[in-house]
């Protein structure tokens, strides 16, 4: 046994190193074959195995001498000789992975790749150890059955990727127990191993994974149609162990995610990809089911990711593409996804989320005697419920075309929603202005408040259109004034709680727009495309917002001096966009995200605004293919995710930060700030930074508040500058002439008003 092993622990280093093997490729069959007997997939060592197959001797390694050994007989077995068995068929497994892992890895040396694909070879069609492999699925032993699943999982997809024949006890294993949705560990091995090999072929750089995924998925095409229907089709209350229908739900879902992704970006329409489409309301059930939470949160969060496109992102490892084409199957589907779930909104599916949680600790999540119990909302689930109703409400207005049926359908699932959002958001939105329920349900995740508030913007823009069609001017007017206040949904509402919530920082969108972990750089085209043709009810919203703030006494965050005049422009602030009240102690970064005087600002600064883009330019032309934004209303999606696509190496990144950091700081195309009273004379230098950091405050109540209208404008011209100073600098991820050529508009529409009031 100990020359055995030794032997074993030699191979294990040539193959970890990717060095070539010395002897024939048939003379380590013998050490890697496991001992596995068929008849009660008991484990033994591999010499036992050769001495009772008649293999012994006859391919043992020329240059190794391997004395012979006294096995005992099974049942005389001593414990350390069980454990040395159970090494043993650990470090054949090891080695089997390793060297598959070798063969499909682009560094390892040519030869000895081919030397390990002749022993894999060989182990799969002499010594079928791919049947072996599914029999110790049933072993107790939980590490050797898992070790088994990974070893299979990569020979598989060896056999796909060398176009081999894929093993028949396989496909036959997998309809054996996915025919129905059994209580069995052995589905779950399926499901896993099943899942693994779509992953490797995610992860495998080679240019044929269409057809590698198309070949698998055709041996298992009807199996997973009808896994599906018997999974969901049982009664869950009725299982003995609700447990491992648990572990299976939970499988499945990642197998499932797994398929739709692939069908996205390899462009394959199987059944069992669109599965989930055919039939939606299946999976809508399982949120009904007296089932455990973190199930419920599972589903919702699996059915935000189908809406969003973004299956796949958290289990392949491997690049995606910035740019899909449009795909009118994908689309087809996409809207009898949404359908189900309005449909299902509609029938009460709110009700049934479980949003209160425990909170867990290192010791667990059970109260101990004598400790207060302490629940709070599950904010995870309330994003996700948020985004799900959101995005569905968008995509089925992109394929309906009465304006009168979406105002009904987007009354009637906007105050559902909001309806079951109060309870949760203490404390409670005010009336006055039921938008700001978007920030403050997404205030903690920034990828998703952004895609929540792109998809309120579509809404907004096709009820829009469709409204401009058959409704007269007083009409339209007040739907403006009542219809998208009290259902939420109001663009510049959503736009200036969100730059309040971010301190209107200018460095911050600066973040977002170099950022490709977000989609704020298409919600900010799109959203100053509509600026600019609705620039009065914005100034309004403004105005409104003033004179709430005023009410209510809420302080607006920032310290200005109260006769800020900008000398390179030389407009002065009217009256009318300044608060009337006067603070002290003022800063950059409170009293934003507040129903009330006395709540703080929650910073929406997640990882995401921090990340640069991960892909890079091909040439420097590639920059200038991005789309004019004024070229077509219709072109706000290509355009902007052209813009992502075309992104410049991380290398960038260093330099950029600097940049990023000085952004707000002193601007030598544009002169300093000051104030000068009667009294005293008071230089604010370097005015600029006063929105990026915190304010010094300045003595003896100088300094007072300006109106939002003001800092938005300010901050708006602060990221002009900034974009432009990385761009002469050659720092900014991708061209942004057109962003550029859109927000000088803004400023000159904005001149235009100050000068007018």
């Amino acid at each position: 046994m100990k020359v055995f092993c030794e032997v074993l622990e030699e191979l294990y280093k040539k193959v970890l190193l990717g060095a070539t093997l010395e002897n024939d490729s048939h003379d380590y069959i013998f050490y890697l074959n496991p001992a596995v007997s068929d008849q009660d997939c008991s484990t033994a060592t591999s010499l036992e195995w050769a001495n009772t197959c008649g293999i012994q001797g006859r391919h043992q390694p020329i240059s190794v001498g391997v004395a012979p050994i006294a096995v005992a007989p099974a049942c005389l077995k001593t414990s350390s000789q069980m454990s040395s068995s159970r090494e043993v068929m650990l470090l054949q497994l090891t080695v089997i992975k390793v060297m598959t892992t070798r063969i499909l890895s682009v560094k390892t040396e040519f030869h000895a790749k081919e030397q390990y694909r002749d022993v894999i070879k060989i182990l799969l069609e002499s010594a079928k150890v791919d049947s072996k492999l599914i029999c110790m699925f049933q072993n107790s032993d939980k590490l050797l059955s898992h070790m088994a699943a990974q070893c299979l999982a990569l020979l598989l997809y060896f056999q796909l990727r060398e176009k081999i024949t894929l093993s028949n006890s396989w496909i036959a294993f997998c309809q054996k127990n996915l025919s129905e949705c059994s209580e069995s560990n052995k589905a779950i091995y399926c499901l896993w191993t099943l899942t693994a090999i779509i992953k490797e072929i995610f992860k495998d750089s080679c240019s044929q994974k269409t057809e590698i995924l198309k070949q698998f998925l055709t041996h298992f095409n009807t199996i997973f149609e009808v896994f599906y229907n018997s999974l969901f089709s049982q009664h869950f209350e009725n299982c003995r162990d609700t447990s491992r229908i648990v572990n299976i739900l939970m499988c499945f879902l990642e197998l499932l995610e797994l398929l739709i992704a692939s069908r996205i970006h390899l462009k394959l329409h199987f059944t069992c990809q669109r599965i989930l489409f055919l039939k939606p309301s299946c999976m809508l059930e399982v949120i009904t089911w007296p089932i455990q939470a973190f199930v419920k949160r599972k589903v919702i969060i699996f059915l935000k990711k189908c809406l969003l496109c973004k299956v796949g992102e958290d289990l392949c490892r491997g690049s995606v593409p910035a740019i899909m084409p449009p795909d009118h199957h994908v689309a087809v589907d996409m809207l009898a996804l949404a359908n189900a779930v309005l449909q299902a909104v509609n029938s009460g599916l709110l009700k049934t989320l479980s949003v209160y949680e425990k909170h867990s600790f290192f010791g667990g999540d059970e109260v101990q005697p004598g400790c207060e119990h302490i629940t709070s909302p599950d904010h995870v689930i309330l994003r996700a419920a948020s985004l799900v109703i959101m995005k569905s409400l968008e995509i089925k207005f992109q394929n309906c075309s009465s304006a009168s049926e979406m105002k009904v359908d987007l009354q009637r699932f906007m105050s559902e929603l909001l309806t079951f959002l109060k309870p949760h958001l203490q404390p409670s939105l005010q009336l006055h202005n039921p938008c700001k329920w978007l920030s403050r349900v997404f205030i903690e995740q920034d990828d998703d408040m952004l895609e929540a508030a792109k998809a309120s913007l579509g809404i907004y823009l096709t009820l829009t259109r469709g409204c401009e069609a058959t409704e007269s001017l007083t009409q339209r007017k007040e739907m403006w004034d009542h219809h998208t206040h009290e259902n939420g949904y109001n663009p510049h509402c959503i736009f200036l709680f969100f730059l309040k919530n971010i301190g209107f920082d200018s460095t911050v969108l600066l973040d977002f727009l170099i950022s490709s972990e977000t989609c704020f750089l298409e919600y900010f085209v799109r959203y100053l495309k509509l600026l600019q043709k609705d620039w009065d009810n914005f100034f309004t919203i403004c105005n409104n917002f003033d004179a709430t703030e005023s009410k209510y006494d809420i302080s607006i965050c920032g310290c200005v001096p109260s006769l800020v005049q900008d000398q390179s422009s030389n407009q002065t602030i009217p009256h009318r966009l300044t608060a009337p009240h006067s603070h002290r102690d003022v800063c950059a970064r409170h009293s934003w995200a507040s129903d009330a005087p006395s709540e703080p600002l929650k910073a929406v600064m997640s990882k995401g605004a921090h990340t640069m883009c991960a892909s890079s330019l091909s040439s420097p032309r590639a920059s200038q293919s991005l789309v004019d934004y004024d070229s077509s209303d219709d072109s706000d999606v290509e355009s902007t995710d052209q813009c992502l696509a075309n992104s410049k190496q991380t290398s960038l990144h260093q330099q950029a930060t600097k940049e990023i950091q000085d952004a707000a700081g002193t601007s030598r195309d544009r002169k300093e700030f000051s104030l000068e009273p009667p009294s005293r004379p008071l230089v604010l230098k370097e005015f600029d930074t006063a929105f990026s950091s915190d304010c010094e405050v300045a003595p003896n109540d100088v300094v007072s508040e300006v109106g939002i209208f003001y800092r938005i404008v300010k901050c708006f011209q602060e990221l002009q500058d900034a974009i432009c100073r990385l761009q002469k600098k050659n720092l900014f991820p991708y061209n942004p002439t057109a962003l550029l050529k859109l927000l000088k508009y803004i400023e000159v529409i904005s001149n235009k008003t100050m000068d007018t009031l």
